[in-house]
C-alpha cells in the first residue's frame, strides 16, 4: 500500500515590527507611489532582535501545540532559507534542538526563493519512503544581507517564517504533478553573502560585494519567459481543473502577466505581499497559512493549488497539490 503524505497543519511567523514605504522615504530616494506602483509592496516586517532560527522556531512551536504532537515524534526538519544564522550548524538543526525534536534529522535547502518548495517536494519523497512525520519550514532575515543604501533592492525585501506539519496517512497523493528546475549559467542574477577568502596563503583579491545583488529586469524576464512556460509544460489543459495559485511573492505586476500568459483569472492566483515584501523562502508558506486561516484554503478539501517558486540559482519549481 502507497504510503502518501498529506499536510495537516500550517503556521506562520513573522516580527513585530512594520516598516512602511513612508518610512523608507524618510531613507532613500524613493516614495510610496514609486514602490507600491512598480511592486505591490505597501510595508514589510523587519527582525531587530530575533534570528532566522527564532522565526522558525516559532512557527515549529506553533504547528506542534495546534496538532498536539510531541516533537519526539517528529522524523525530520527541512528549512528553506538563505539567510542562515551560520554556515554551520544548519538553522533546521537549531530549530531542532529548541523544540527538543532530538529524534529528527534536520538540514537546509539553499534554494533562494524556490527553496520551500523544492523543501516540499523531498519531504514528500521522504514520506512516500517510510517516514512518518516532519516540519517543512521557510524562514529568513533578508533584512541582514540588504544593502539599506541601494533602492532598488532594500524595498523589495521582508523578514518572516512559516511552514507546514506533513504526515503520512493521505488516501491520495500530496503531490500530483511536479517541475524543479535550475540553471546556474544565469546565477549572477541574483547573489547575496559571498564570503571574501582572507587566509593567509591567497593573494589579497578585490573584496566582492557580500550584500543581496540582483538583476532586477533579467529576473522579471526569467519568470516571464521558464517559470510561465514551466506552468504551462507541467499542467496543459489541467490549468483549468486548479482552485488556487499560491505563487512566491515577489512583485505583483509579475502575477498580473503571469495570469495574464497562462490565461487564468487574476483572482485565483493569491497574494499577500503587500503586507509582508518578498520574504524569499518564506513567501510561499506564508502565503499558504494565511489563506487557509482566512479558509480560502482548507486542508482535507481536496482543493488543487499550484505552488510555484522562483529565484537565486537561478532556481524554479512549480508542484500540484491536492490540499
Amino acid at each position: 500500500m502507497e504510503n502518501y503524505a498529506k499536510i495537516t497543519g500550517t503556521a506562520s511567523y513573522v516580527p513585530e515590527k512594520i516598516v512602511t514605504n513612508h518610512q523608507l522615504a524618510e531613507m532613500m530616494d524613493t516614495s510610496d507611489e514609486w514602490i507600491s506602483s512598480r511592486t505591490g509592496i505597501k510595508e514589510r516586517r523587519i527582525a531587530t532582535v530575533e534570528k532566522t532560527s527564532d522565526l522558525c522556531t516559532k512557527v515549529a512551536q506553533q504547528l506542534l501545540v495546534e496538532a498536539k504532537i510531541d516533537p519526539l515524534d517528529l522524523d525530520f526538519i527541512l528549512v528553506a532559507t538563505m539567510t542562515p544564522d551560520y554556515q554551520s550548524p544548519a538553522t533546521a538543526c537549531i530549530v531542532q534542538g529548541q523544540i527538543g525534536a532530538t529524534k529528527a534529522f534536520a538540514f537546509d535547502i539553499a534554494a533562494a526563493c524556490s527553496g520551500f518548495v523544492y523543501a516540499l517536494s523531498m519531504a514528500d519523497k521522504l514520506i512516500r519512503t517510510g517516514s512518518q512525520k516532519g516540519l517543512v519550514l521557510g524562514g529568513e532575515v533578508l533584512s541582514k544581507v540588504v544593502d539599506w543604501q541601494d533602492r532598488r533592492t532594500a524595498v523589495l525585501f521582508g523578514d518572516g517564517a512559516a511552514g507546514v506539519l506533513i504526515e503520512a496517512g493521505g488516501t491520495s497523493p500530496l503531490i500530483l504533478k511536479e517541475q524543479l528546475a535550475a540553471d546556474g549559467t544565469r546565477g549572477q542574477s541574483l547573489t547575496s553573502g559571498f564570503r571574501n577568502n582572507h587566509s593567509p596563503f591567497v593573494e589579497k583579491q578585490p573584496l566582492e560585494n557580500e550584500a543581496l545583488t540582483m538583476d532586477g529586469r533579467g529576473i522579471f524576464d526569467f519568470v516571464l519567459r521558464d517559470v510561465v512556460t514551466s506552468v504551462q509544460q507541467l499542467l496543459g489543459d489541467e490549468l483549468a481543473d486548479v482552485d488556487y495559485f499560491v505563487f512566491h511573492q515577489a512583485n505583483a505586476r509579475i502575477l498580473d502577466k503571469v495570469a495574464r500568459k497562462l490565461k487564468v483569472p487574476r483572482e485565483l492566483f493569491l497574494q499577500n505581499l503587500q503586507h509582508y515584501g518578498n520574504t524569499s523562502g518564506a513567501t510561499v508558506p506564508l502565503l499558504l497559512d494565511e489563506m487557509v486561516r482566512k479558509q480560502t484554503l482548507t486542508l482535507g478539501s481536496g482543493q488543487k493549488v499550484v505552488l510555484s517558486g522562483f529565484g537565486g540559482g537561478l532556481t524554479w519549481g512549480t508542484l500540484l497539490i491536492t490540499l
